[in-house]
């Protein structure tokens, strides 16, 4: 089997050794080699995680195909203490208006369809060392790519429906940059370390998005906990932040406080 036909439902249905075959497939293709694959439970079901090493930087292997990506706000039903305390926030004069599900409508990218390539994605993302104009240059001399967002919302979820790539709640009585201990900080069912710290700024080649984070923003402000665990929602896309501060010339100015995760095209 090529890896071009690899789909992320063909992945769920493999078993370990045919797994590792299809690792060693990926890494040699990469010009790198399989530092670990193992079995995790996921959605119910065995998912494989497989890290590759290249140019001692390791990489995830992303299976991709028709997957389906956005949040369904029509069937999300919030519990009454994201309800109360998102009603904090708007009552202090943050948040979009006094409804919660229009709120998530303006921060959240809509359910739908895509097809996606199989690549292999970095387990970590990495401070930018130009602004982000100069970054598809500076990561193609190293036969690497900036992903897209639909890339980065596949790898992230990892099939999840829910909010967070780990569910839909989170703790309200602590913001995630108090939170040492919480689901953000372990690796998601594809072995990515993502969406992890709101003060993580992560861009892609779409430039009317940021990911992962809000550079620290919502918990700085004090917007208010669930606002803040907000900024590591899957499908949020932060269009604010994205328009008004990191790709404006205020934001290349700093462009040394975001990051990127680099994608090997297989």
């Amino acid at each position: 089997m090529s890896l071009a036909e690899l789909t992320f439902d063909r992945w769920r249905s493999f078993d370990l050794s045919t797994a590792r075959r299809v690792a060693r497939q990926a890494a040699d293709t990469a010009g790198g080699r399989v530092v670990a694959v193992e079995a995790v439970e996921h959605l119910g079901a065995r998912m494989h995680r497989v890290r590759i090493e290249r140019d001692a930087q390791e990489f995830a292997l992303v299976p991709g195909g028709v997957v389906t990506l956005g949040f369904d706000l029509d069937t999300w039903q919030p519990t009454p203490e994201q309800v109360a305390d998102y009603r904090q926030s708007e009552q202090a004069g943050f948040g979009y208006g006094p409804d919660l599900r229009a709120y998530l409508a303006h921060l959240l990218s809509p359910r739908r369809q895509v097809t996606l390539a199989t690549v292999l994605m970095a387990v970590e993302d990495e401070n930018l060392t130009e602004p982000p104009t100069d970054m598809p240059a500076v990561l193609a001399a190293r036969g690497l790519r900036m992903p897209n967002s639909d890339e980065w919302e596949h790898a992230c979820g990892a099939g999840a429906t829910t909010l967070f790539r780990w569910g839909d709640d989170c703790p309200l009585d602590r913001s995630p940059y108090e939170d040492h201990t919480g689901p953000q900080h372990g690796p998601n069912a594809l072995g990515l370390l993502i969406a992890y710290d709101t003060y993580r700024t992560e861009l892609t080649s779409d430039v009317t998005a940021v990911h992962g984070g809000d550079g620290g923003e919502s918990v700085c402000g004090g917007y208010g906990r669930l606002i803040a665990w907000l900024a590591l929602a899957t499908a949020n896309r932060n269009p604010f932040l994205a328009t008004e501060f990191v790709y404006t010339s205020e934001g290349e100015d700093m462009y040394e406080e975001f990051s990127t995760r680099p994608v090997f095209a297989l």
